[in-house]
Formats: C-alpha cells, structure tokens, sequence
C-alpha cells in the first residue's frame, strides 16, 4: 500500500468548507487529548486535523476526500477506550462524533431506543429508566459513548444474564471508509437476510465503517435487585464458587469477583468506608426480578451454595445505601487503581469460567517473580478478567522489561488455557500481537482479507486490529 498523504495547505481548504469554522481545529487548536486514549502508555500522536460532525453526510464528505487523496482517518469518541484504538497513528484527520450526542427516539411498540453515536452510556440508561425499560448492557465506564460501545462489543457488569452490546444492537447506519451511507438492520427482531453486515461491524473498533446511528433492543425493567456481598478466605476460593452459583435454575443478573486490596485502593480514591471490608476476597452476587418472593428465593438458593463451596459469610445489601457503596465502589476500581501507581498495563483476558481461577493463581506467580504488584477484578460469571500490572517506583528500565515480560506470560497463560486476548475492552493497536499469536495466520488473513474489502485503501483507523 502506498504512504498516506501528509494534509497540506490545499486540504485544509477544502476540509474546512464541510464544517462551520468553529468544528474545525488545526495546529495549536487541537487539544492534547486527541493524540491519546485513556491507557497513555500506548503512546501518543497528534493529528494534523480535527473535525467535529454532527452528521452522517457531514462524515461521508470527509470519508470521500480521504479516500481520493489517501488521508488516514481516525475515528473517536469521548476517548476512553484502553487499547490505543483512537490513537491517530499516521496523523491525518480525527474524526470526532460527541457532538452527535441525540436521543433520537425511544420506540414502545417496537422495544428499541434510537441514538447518535455520541450519546454517553449514562444518558442511555437514564433515558430509558425514566420511560420505564432497561438498556441491559453495563460496561464499568458510563461516560464512554454508545458508539464506542457499539465499535468495541462492550460488555460488563450484566453480561452474565442479559449479554454484550452485539446482542443488542438492531440496527447501525454506517459510513464506509469510500463515503458511502448504509443503513444495515433496523427494528425487524430477526434477519437471515444474507450475511449480517451489521454484527460484522459491531466489535469492528472504527476499521471498516464510522457508526452514525444505531438502534438498539431495550426490555421492560425488573421491579427489583438484590446483592449478595460474599467473603472467602482467597481469591481462588472465590472463583471456584462461580461454576456452582453459575449452575443454578435462576441466572444470576452480575457475578463479580475483587480482592480486598483493590477495595482499599477504591475506598482511598472514594474517601467512603466500604461495608464488611476485613475479608481477603469477595464476591458480588446479584438477583433481579419481580416480586420480592421470587427474589428472596434465589438468594436463599445462592447464599447455600456459597456457604457450602466455603464461604466465610454472607452480607445481603437490602437497603439503597448498601447497593450504592458496593457498587459505587466496584464502578472506581479503573480509577482507583490508576490513582494508585504511576504508570499501568492491563490485561483483558476472558476464559471458561472454570479456569479463571488458574489464570488468577498464575498473576499471582508473576507477581512474585518479577516483584511487581499487580491487580485483579473482573466479570467471574462469564470469565473476563481484567489484570493490571502497576509500575509504583519502578525505575522506566526495570518497568519496560518487567511489563513486557508480564504481558506475554499472560497472554500465553490464555491461549494454554483456551482464553481469547479480550473479553470487552478490544484489539487497538496494543494487543496486535497477541491476537495473531492467539487466534493463527489463517484467522488473521481472513481478517485482513475483510479489511481489504471495506477499506482498499487502509485510510480508516490505521493500524488497528489488523495491518
């Protein structure tokens, strides 16, 4: 493939006529958070412009210019994803959607909500609670943008019971890397018509199409939630507790798993006293459902089962203020142990439930060897963990060898143990390496092969997922 082209004065000019003035940012305009996402040690690099759209033709101008004079665009949201996938590797345009930030409609008949891009996952949520549904998927970060969601198949915290977001997503309308507007999917609640382009694009991370629109599913609201706070003498004992629970007639709404020094480091960042908080490790178990009859049987039923795999206690978090200071807390843990150190990688391995109890004792080991503190939390019910090696006093030396040499333990630990490079939190341009290693060369030259279709070029989102 031919070298990008370098923006010179003569595309600035026609650049600058699809947006008004005051959406368009150039040299000292542009704000230093546009050469980054929110993991900064995936490095950083400036556009050479940005271009703030507030529409699908607005986008498909750009897209079109791009593909005529080979400009690499680089689509982004509210930036905090944690795998360097906005990070405009070859400079060129940012393409920024927050400004499509409208609710659009929320449909009744047809159980959908329909949004810009730029809508935060916060405003999703709310909006649908005040009409009286539930939009079921929970990613941790709720001001990341749905389109982000949508581009990354976000999961979280509910994913055990209802899903990610592909399961969701009805309908997209999509502009390709050559300008074209698509609408694929709508409201329809099945299509087997032809291959589904739509759920190819979702998870695709902005490398084959720039999401303008989408339509998701949204479901009545469960009249009630109750958590279960569990303490176990170790971690491990923990996890091998969620196979049980997770074997109950009644799929439990979250499964969390945390260790008491990740809760500490979330109390500091907090300054708010989290309850029952002396135990080494904990799950979270939560019920949702109608009637409080219903609800109180399935924790009657999992409180057993706990205490039976070992469990030193059982907490039920009943009250509001119980609910809001676990999960307030289970929502700072990114940050707080982002507070903690100086410099962070992370690992978002997803594995067969059985196993992630292995993969723990393992980061453990490496903890060890390399005296290196490190991190763990994550989604136990459906096997995605997310594991962060801290940097603390190392000097940049130790700490360059040290994380290299942790990250690709890792890494080789989930392929030994059938586990994919990540449950949620996507490829970008830092985990390239390990998604080859994992998934083969014939995996990979499909996904090449893909790429190629949608964007000859190569111009959108360069050097993400696949080269």
């Amino acid at each position: 493939m031919k070298p990008f082209k370098k923006i010179d004065a003569q595309d600035i000019a026609v650049l600058r006529t699809f947006v008004p003035e005051d959406r368009f940012f150039v040299e000292d305009q542009i704000h230093p958070d546009y050469s980054h996402d929110e993991m900064m040690i995936y490095g950083k690099q400036e556009p050479e412009v940005v271009i703030q759209i507030r529409n699908a033709e607005e986008a498909s101008k750009v897209m079109k210019y791009a593909s005529e004079h080979n400009i690499p665009v680089t689509p982004r949201g509210a930036g905090t994803g944690l795998c360097g996938g906005c990070v405009p590797l070859h400079g060129g345009i940012v393409l920024n959607t927050s400004l499509m930030n409208r609710i659009l409609e929320i449909d009744p008949d047809t159980m959908t909500i329909t949004v810009e891009p730029g809508v935060l996952l916060m405003e999703v949520q709310e909006a649908v609670k005040n009409a009286g549904f539930l939009y079921a998927p929970d990613p941790g970060e709720k001001s990341a943008t749905v389109g982000g969601n949508v581009m990354t198949n976000a999961g979280g915290m509910r994913a055990v019971r209802y899903g990610v977001t592909r399961d969701y997503v009805r309908g997209i309308q999509v502009v390709t890397p050559t300008g074209e507007i698509l609408e694929l999917g709508g409201k329809v609640a099945k299509n087997s018509s032809g291959y589904s382009l739509l759920h190819l694009m979702v998870g695709s991370e902005g490398t084959l199409g720039l999401v303008t629109r989408i339509t998701m599913k949204i479901m009545p609201s469960p009249k009630k939630m109750t958590s279960l706070l569990i303490p176990f003498e170790t971690l491990s004992a923990a996890l091998k507790t969620v196979p049980e629970i997770m074997k109950l007639p009644e799929v439990a709404t979250t499964i969390e798993f945390m260790e008491k020094e990740v809760l500490d480091d979330a109390q500091e960042y907090l300054g708010k006293e989290f309850p029952n908080r002396n135990y080494p490790a904990y799950l979270i178990v939560s019920y949702s459902g109608n009637s409080q009859a219903h609800i109180e049987s399935m924790l009657d039923t999992a409180c057993n089962t706990a205490v039976k795999c070992g469990a030193l206690d059982v907490f039920l978090s009943d009250t509001q203020e119980r609910q809001e200071a676990i999960w307030n807390a289970r929502g700072a843990f990114l940050e707080a142990i982002k507070n903690s150190t100086t410099e962070m990688d992370e690992c978002d391995v997803v594995l067969n439930i059985d196993k992630v109890a292995e993969f723990v004792d393992y980061t453990r080991e490496c903890s060890d060897k390399y005296n290196v503190r490190i991190r763990s939390f994550g989604h136990a019910g459906d096997g995605n963990l997310h594991v962060y090696v801290c940097k603390d006093g190392l000097d940049d030396e130790t700490w360059n060898h040290v994380v290299h040499e942790v990250m690709d333990g890792f890494y080789v630990k989930a392929k030994e143990l059938n586990g994919q490079v990540s449950g949620e939190h996507g490829i970008g341009h830092a985990k390239k390496k390990y998604l080859e290693e994992s998934v083969g060369e014939a995996q990979m030259n499909l996904m090449r092969s893909i790429k190629r279709v949608f964007d000859p070029q190569g111009i959108l989102n360069p050097g993400k997922i696949v080269d």
